[in-house]
């Protein structure tokens, strides 16, 4: 049995890098490993598609690699994949001209028109094709916005049958502060009550006082209905997390994003996975505070208040990851990893269930 696989690999199959990884299992059970193929350098702007591969065997072997997402030789990024109750699959995401840089759009020298825009996609063949594209910005994205970006990792439907996307924001520097660091990072999520044919914005956490730095949110329903929420934080804290919850589907917070002190990761991307059975919320992400390395599964059985080691990978250079139930034995971890960087692949690792439990 082949319990880790590499079906992305930078400077293969035309791309010089690939990161940002999500994956989902499709209703019939087919994993849909998607991720940004950035053609000319590993840059997060230029000439980025969204790729992806599909495996029919839990994640043993893996078909070959599409495009999901394009916008020619511009950028579309940020893959927040999620599958619905009736087996369609929809890819939201964003796209940028290729001017649109993070500097040039944090110091607002980038049009609306040219920056950072969200899109929306779906597949109702197991993730084969794709309908053409469907901008739906005007609903999520509020004017004055400068840097936008879809969570990255999978998105949810919840129980009530409603879409949500976490997401994060800047907003423009106040006062004297006008450069590109005089800003702050900011959390909202989109949400959608048809499976995706309208939007609008649930949850704003625009935290002023630079403690906490919402950026690159992660999202779980917990079984007693509410939505777990956990973000990068870029503002120095205890282990560089935060985390939220609401009780009304993502509409707005219990409390505003507080610094998670039981998780300790560098300031990077991480994903969270509810499991129904056994009950158990998990975490991923590198465990290393100084370093993006060592990644690490942890779990919560009390809906993310504490949290133990359940598995560590390697020790290893390793950054953003997501994660997905495979089937009822198996966790699937996809996430960015390699010998001297961690950049170099983007890796499939099978975790039994009862290694985490």
């Amino acid at each position: 049995m082949t319990d880790v696989t590499v079906p992305f690999r930078a400077g293969h199959e035309g791309y010089a890098s690939f990161r940002i990884p999500a994956v989902v299992a499709s209703r019939a059970g087919t994993l849909l490993a998607f991720c940004e193929g950035r053609a000319g350098s590993a840059a997060d702007h230029g000439h980025i598609d969204i790729v992806l591969k599909r495996s029919t065997d839990g994640g043993r072997t893996w078909g070959p690699l599409q495009v999901a997402a394009s916008n020619g030789r511009n950028l579309a990024g940020n893959p927040a994949p999620v599958v619905l109750d009736t087996g369609r699959v929809l890819l939201v995401h964003v796209r940028a001209a290729a001017a649109a840089t993070e500097d040039a759009i944090l110091r607002g020298r980038v049009t609306d028109a040219d920056g950072r825009r969200v899109w929306l996609r779906h597949s109702d063949d197991d993730g084969r094709t794709w309908s053409p594209p469907r901008e739906i910005t005007h609903q999520v994205k509020r004017p004055g916005w400068r840097w936008y970006a879809t969570t990255p990792g999978h998105a949810l439907q919840l129980t009530s049958g409603r879409v949500l996307v976490p997401a994060n924001h800047t907003l423009p520097p106040t006062g004297t502060d006008t450069g590109a660091e005089a800003r702050y990072n900011s959390g909202h999520c989109l949400l959608s009550d048809d499976r995706g044919a309208n939007w609008y914005l649930g949850y704003l956490d625009e935290n002023t006082d630079g403690y906490v730095n919402v950026n690159e949110t992660t999202a779980a329903e917990l079984p007693d209905g509410r939505v777990y929420l956990n973000t990068r934080n870029d503002s120095p804290s205890p282990g560089n997390r935060a985390d939220a919850h609401s009780r009304d589907g993502g509409r707005t917070l219990v409390k505003p994003f507080r610094p998670q002190a039981g998780l300790v990761t560098p300031v990077c991307e991480a994903a969270v996975l509810q499991l129904r059975d056994p009950d158990l919320l998990l975490f991923s992400g590198p465990a290393d505070p100084a370093a993006r390395a060592l990644m690490t599964v942890r779990a919560s059985a009390d809906g993310g208040t504490t949290w133990r080691t359940a598995h560590t990978v390697d020790g290893l250079p390793a950054a953003y990851s997501d994660l997905v139930r495979v089937d009822r034995d198996t966790v699937g971890l996809l996430y960015e990893t390699g010998d001297f960087s961690a950049y170099e692949t983007i890796t499939f690792r099978r975790l039994p269930v009862t290694r985490l439990t």
